[in-house]
């Protein structure tokens, strides 16, 4: 009954959020409900209908790259609630699940190296994904006709606010969640059906869901080692400097911010 309810999940998570398939999403979803209200086991029921209420609210979010102040507001609001609502009901009843521990106890030359490794890879994918498989991507996110400070600090700090909020919900919160209750894999998995799903509907369409997919799975190996948030907060804020940098460039080839390689 668990492999149904985490199966039926990870479906109604794709058809309701990227797919906007929403009678059979609701069907999911609701079959996905019924069993975990099903399972005897009280801690399986209330973090997995914390996840659930996770998925519904983000359906309804209006999820976009816009960066207009009001945008701000609207999609800012459930993205807060699903990163602040899970550690505020989950507390008493399940202490210490969700932490947000971010500075590790030990340095670690792999957790280090997996950073390192980091800059050279993104700086690839961005290259393969924007350059040459689905060069129309970078103009989901709209800039002005000619390059101007304010929209692109806009872009910048949407960007990364994005990226940090993304650590925050679909590690510190999906995976650990589900780790809780599930083996590593199928947690992973899992999870990183959640963070493509929600990534293809903002933004990253064509090959995105690829190249996320696999950030997504990386992301929890490291998180599953090490326990913190530095590093895959590194990590992404990294990748998001890539994305904001190909994005610039797309919309004007010969303008340059900051080093580009």
């Amino acid at each position: 009954m668990r492999t149904f309810a985490l199966a039926t999940f990870c479906a109604a998570t794709v058809l309701l959020i990227p797919l906007e398939a929403w009678l059979p999403g609701t069907i999911a979803f609701g079959l996905s409900g019924w069993a975990v209200w099903q399972s005897r086991d009280a801690a399986f029921r209330r973090r997995m209908g914390v996840l659930l209420g996770c998925i519904l609210l983000l359906a309804l979010a209006p999820i976009s790259t816009d960066t207009r102040p009001v945008k701000f507001l609207t999609l800012g609001l459930p993205f807060l609630a699903v990163i602040a609502l899970p550690p505020l009901l989950l507390r008493r009843s399940d202490p210490g699940l969700l932490s947000f521990h971010l500075w590790p106890r030990h340095f670690s030359w792999l957790e280090f190296g997996y950073v390192l490794l980091s800059v050279p890879l993104a700086w690839a994918a961005f290259r393969l994904y924007f350059g040459v498989l689905s060069p129309e991507v970078p103009f989901n996110w709209k800039l002005p006709p000619e390059p101007a400070s304010g929209p692109l600090l806009t872009l910048f700090a949407g960007i990364n606010l994005v990226g940090v909020w993304d650590e925050l919900f679909f590690i510190n919160t999906c995976f650990a969640v589900l780790r809780s209750l599930f083996p590593f894999w199928s947690a992973n998995l899992a999870q990183s059906v959640v963070y493509t799903s929600v990534l293809y509907d903002m933004a990253f369409q064509g090959w995105g869901p690829l190249f996320v997919f696999f950030l997504a799975v990386t992301q929890g190996i490291m998180f599953e080692r090490s326990r913190v948030l530095v590093y895959v907060l590194v990590v992404h804020l990294i990748v998001d400097y890539f994305l904001f940098q190909e994005i610039v460039e797309a919309y004007y080839p010969a303008f340059s911010v900051w080093w580009h390689p």
